[in-house]
């Protein structure tokens, strides 16, 4: 059954778009680094398909399987870490790829746990970056829309496992 959507957020146009611009600017700000990009299982896997595809350098990938949500619409606040990095990243410059930062829970403690290994940077990079319910002082370093408050579904992001796979980006109405 598909989401009662109340309103079309992005287009795929759109998406690509964002896309393309955020792998630009990504291109040219790590330009001569060893980038190592982290996606974050499971909503980041397509926007970090799309970008990685768009980027301009090489760039090693990596994931990164956490989830704070369960099987809901609302953050537990506890981190649960599924499995960790496999790649060497100390002294790499990494690049945290997430569908979206909303509380900045999921986003705190990745960058605690990645920090342990000594890269060189760590920056952040999500798709949506979402204010309504952000509860740290987390900021992207780079993001490809910005969204007050609602509830998104489609292109990674999820209700209860569901709607990943939709090419657009929807605002879920609430019932």
């Amino acid at each position: 059954m598909m989401p009662d959507y109340s309103s079309l957020l992005l287009s795929p146009r759109e998406i690509d778009d964002k896309v393309a611009a955020l792998a630009e600017q990504i291109s040219r700000d790590y330009k001569d680094r060893d980038l190592v990009l982290i996606g974050v299982l499971k909503g980041a896997f397509i926007f970090l398909a799309d970008l990685s595809r768009k980027l301009t350098i090489p760039a090693t990938i990596d994931f990164v399987w956490c989830s704070s949500y369960g099987g809901g619409d609302t953050s537990t606040e506890n981190v649960l870490r599924i499995s960790g990095i496999r790649t060497d990243i100390s002294g790499k410059d990494v690049l945290i790829v997430e569908d979206i930062l909303d509380t900045g829970i999921t986003i705190r403690d990745l960058l605690a746990y990645l920090w342990s290994f000594r890269p060189s940077s760590i920056g952040v990079c999500v798709f949506i970056d979402k204010h309504e319910r952000r509860r740290t002082d987390v900021t992207a370093d780079y993001a490809g829309h910005f969204v007050e408050k609602g509830f998104l579904v489609g292109y990674g992001l999820d209700y209860a496992e569901q709607y990943r796979h939709l090419p657009a980006v929807y605002e879920m109405a609430r019932s």
